[in-house]
């Protein structure tokens, strides 16, 4: 990936299985804001997916400080649960993808 900071989706193979990334920044000052926005992206992208009977997996692919502070919010952490996010967590000065997590 070029420019991870950028959002975007991307289409990808992982081990084999075709997948899709949708990268979110969480740059706004309202980092609630953001993952509603994020959300509302995912669960469309993922049940249009479903409907067009693609054999595609999407992730939400997020910056790990985001990560380790606002998604570690109990409140947070229960609509993931709930909504069966994956994740792609990634350094973005490093340009590595830090957790993988299902």
């Amino acid at each position: 990936m070029c420019d991870l900071f950028v959002e975007k989706a991307l289409l990808a193979e992982q081990e084999g299985r075709k997948i899709v990334v949708e990268t979110k920044s969480f740059i706004s000052p309202s980092p609630m804001r953001d993952f509603e926005n994020a959300l509302g992206q995912y669960i469309l992208y993922r049940d249009i997916l479903q409907l067009a009977s693609k054999n595609y997996k999407i992730y939400l692919a997020i910056r790990d400080t985001v990560f380790d502070t606002f998604f570690q919010r109990k409140s947070i952490q229960a609509v993931v649960k709930l909504q069966q996010i994956e994740f792609i967590v990634f350094n973005n000065e490093r340009e590595k993808i830090t957790l993988w997590i299902n």
